[in-house]
Formats: C-alpha cells, sequence, structure tokens
C-alpha cells in the first residue's frame, strides 16, 4: 500500500514539472470522484474503506466555489476503529444563507486518553500502545454518534456574518476491549480516574448532549479552502444544558479563532493560525474536553489539543483541560501547476510549526488525590511541534495531505507522528 501511493505520488510530481499550466479550466456541472479511502495515522493505524465527494459547480460562474458539496465515507481503521460520516454543505442553495449538515457515527474500541492538564498529567511512554502487543495503559473506549448542523448568513453588504446551529451529541465511554490487538483486561488511566472519583460514577459510561452554537464571522479570504490572501475571524459561544442524561453538566463555551494568510512570493504563502477555546460557565463532562468546535469542518473530527486537526506530531489528545489556546504556522508553497484528466492539479509543500497549551485547569484538586503515578504536580507549559506535508490539490477544494510532524518534549509523544488525510488543518 505505502508503494502503491509513493507511485501514484511520484507520476504527479512528473506530470506536474513536464507540464505546467497558467490559466485553470473553470468547472461546470458535477465532479465526480469514488475514492478508496487510503490513509495512515500514527495513533489509529492504517485506514481503508472508500469515499465519495461530489462537487456541483453550476455553470462554473461560482468556480472555484462549488455550488453545492457532498462526501460520504465508510471505512475503517487497522486498530479496530470504525468510521461512517456523510456531509453537505452549500452557500448557494439558498441565496444568502450558507447550510452545512453532517451525520457521523465514529466506532473507536481503542481511543487515546492520557489524562487532564497537560505536564499536571504524568506520562510514561513504556505504557503506551507502541506495538500491537504494548501495554495499552493509555487506550479507553468511545463511540460517538453525531448529527452536526449549521446555518450562516451575511451581514448587509460587509464581510462580517452571523452563524448559528445545533449538534447532536451521544457518547458512549469505557474501558477499552479490543481483540485485534490483544488488549482486555489490562488496568489503564481511565480506570485509575474512575477508580479515583476523578471521572464520577454518572460520567464514567457517557453520555447524550444537544449543543447550540451561535456566533459572528469576518472573512476577507479570496478562497476558503486553498487561501493565498486574507483573513478570516471566527467568534462564537456553544454550550448545552444537560436535559437529556441529566448528570448535572450544564456548559457554556467561547472559541475564537483568527487566520491569516499573506503572499510572500509567487506561489508562497505564509498562513497562520491562533485559537482559543475555553469554558465560561457550568461543569463540563469530561469526554467533551476532547472536542474542538468549529463553524465550518475542515476535518471530519476535529478533536485536540494534539495530532492532526491542532498540534501535528503530538499524540491524539494529549492535552485535555477546560480551556486551550493554540497557534498553528505555516509556508505553503505551490511548486507545481498543471491539468491532468481535465482536472486542474496543485502541488504544495507546507512546512510547519505549532504550539498549545491547557490554559484552564479540569477538576485539579481531584487530580490531587491520585497516585503520583498518574499526578505529577508540574505546572502546565507550552508544548511544541514542527514538521511538513505534501498537498495534492484538485480544482483547488479536493486536498489530500501527507503530513509528518515531531514533537520537541517527548512526554508529548516519542515517535513521528505521521497523517495522511483530507484538507489543510485551517
Amino acid at each position: 500500500m505505502k508503494k502503491l501511493l509513493s507511485t501514484a505520488l511520484l507520476l504527479l510530481v512528473f506530470i506536474g514539472a513536464a507540464g505546467q499550466e497558467k490559466t485553470e479550466i473553470v468547472k461546470t456541472g458535477l465532479n465526480f470522484g469514488p475514492l478508496p479511502a487510503v490513509g495512515y495515522s500514527s495513533d489509529l493505524g492504517w485506514h481503508y474503506g472508500a469515499l465519495s465527494d461530489i462537487y456541483w459547480y453550476g455553470d462554473g460562474s461560482t468556480y472555484p466555489d462549488y455550488i453545492w458539496k457532498a462526501n460520504v465515507e465508510i471505512s475503517k481503521y487497522s486498530k479496530g476503529n470504525t468510521v461512517l460520516h456523510s456531509f453537505f454543505d452549500s452557500k448557494y442553495l439558498i441565496p444568502g444563507l450558507r447550510i452545512s449538515a453532517a451525520v457521523s457515527w465514529f466506532g473507536n474500541k481503542t481511543t487515546n486518553f492520557y489524562g487532564f492538564n497537560g505536564a499536571a498529567s504524568v506520562y510514561d511512554p513504556a505504557k503506551d500502545l507502541i506495538t500491537e502487543t504494548g501495554q495499552g495503559f493509555y487506550l479507553m473506549r468511545r463511540d460517538i454518534f453525531r448529527i452536526q448542523t449549521c446555518l450562516q448568513g451575511q451581514i448587509g453588504d460587509s464581510n462580517w456574518g452571523w452563524a448559528g446551529g445545533l449538534t447532536f451529541w451521544s457518547i458512549k465511554t469505557g474501558h477499552a476491549v479490543n481483540e485485534g490487538l490483544n488488549y482486555n483486561d489490562d488496568f489503564s488511566l481511565y480506570d485509575a480516574y474512575v477508580a479515583g472519583g476523578v471521572i464520577p460514577e454518572a460520567e464514567k459510561e457517557g453520555g447524550k448532549h444537544l449543543e447550540v452554537k451561535a456566533g459572528v464571522v469576518y472573512d476577507t479570504r479570496d478562497h476558503e479552502n486553498n487561501p493565498t490572501r486574507g483573513t478570516n475571524l471566527e467568534l462564537y459561544m456553544f454550550g448545552s444544558p444537560d436535559i437529556i442524561s441529566k448528570h448535572d453538566n450544564n456548559y457554556l463555551k467561547l472559541a475564537v479563532h483568527l487566520k491569516q494568510f499573506v503572499p510572500l512570493a509567487d506561489r508562497l504563502v505564509f498562513g497562520t493560525h491562533l485559537a482559543y477555546q475555553g469554558i465560561i460557565a457550568g461543569n463540563a463532562p469530561f469526554y467533551m474536553l476532547q472536542t474542538i468546535q468549529a463553524i465550518n469542518m475542515k476535518q471530519i473530527n476535529t478533536e485536540g489539543l494534539g495530532s492532526t486537526c491542532t498540534l501535528r506530531g503530538t499524540v491524539t489528545n494529549r492535552l485535555q483541560g477546560n480551556g486551550y489556546a493554540w497557534m498553528n504556522n505555516e509556508l505553503r508553497w505551490s511548486f507545481a501547476k498543471f491539468h491532468w484528466i481535465n482536472q486542474n492539479w496543485t502541488l504544495a509543500l507546507n512546512p510547519f510549526f505549532d504550539l498549545g497549551m491547557v490554559v484552564q485547569p479540569y477538576r485539579l484538586d481531584q487530580l490531587k488525590n491520585l497516585s503520583e503515578l498518574y499526578y505529577s504536580g508540574n505546572p502546565e507549559k507550552l508544548h511544541m511541534s514542527a514538521g511538513s506535508g505534501l498537498h495534492v490539490i484538485m480544482n483547488q477544494n479536493f486536498n489530500i495531505n501527507f503530513e509528518f510532524g515531531k514533537c520537541f518534549d517527548p512526554n508529548d509523544g516519542t515517535g513521528l507522528g505521521i497523517n495522511i488525510g483530507l484538507n489543510y488543518i485551517f
């Protein structure tokens, strides 16, 4: 599989170098492409299955914007996780109103759980799932069913807009059991948190929540999915009244995302993303801490802090707390543009530098009562990682990425973080 991906990638590079094109083909009508869902994540393993992106460009007057986009994915990861996902997005179907919706199921027999509050939580690489015979001390089970909707509209003739939406979550958590990894009865950090009362009985098996989201958006980017210049600001609040599970988990959070894109030279762009998400009021359950809410979805499942969507190179969900702050910086060099099979193609490199930390601790008093095997007592610090990626982009919308990252501190992960997936992370 690795050889197949490498061969296809080298073929695209050769075509790009042999035939440079300056004028893009204006796409019209349907652009339909069923593809194998082939990827890799250091945390989840090899990704296999099928996905299909469908774009409708109409008469081409909105290109490179699509009139609408639909996506369906059915896939599995070699470490036992399942993805069932469908998504729809349109800015033009209803004049003046953008509509997006997704229905998703993530069956996670084994998902990472490294405790709360970053550096305050002890990380021992020897207890991590390094190989299929590893101990898996930092594993738990978490199944997610999610229905997500969002509406957006423009405010007058300005670059400002409003956004609002609803998300229904049904999350089941528990001790990990994964026969495929020979993992069953080992005592885990999740079990230690339950036994020590950090995760209360009412929360240990998950719950159901209806989240409400509302805010404002400012956008001057020349293109949403592959921008070369402009600013994008998202400022919104989201929260849930605990009216379904009734575990006293009412909460309200604030999220701020500022993205800036600056052209440095022909085909060279500097992009930066400064973000904060933190609690304003209430008591969020532990299983909702890793959720990074977004106005517009770039990834199927956005979580953090750690790994693919936030701090590339760190282990997935290494940092969890009531509030996060993080920053992504990268150079995007589109070194080849060409036509192939009647499509517009771009090949881009993106060396990056990410940093972030927990800025609002979670249940710190309860953690202090745990053994020093689980609670270090160390103050939180800045976590950093760096790496680079290669992106294969079709018609400025469909983007296959190959990203490799390495964290600076071995307490955030000792290996090379590898991800093969879709889209830029911001």
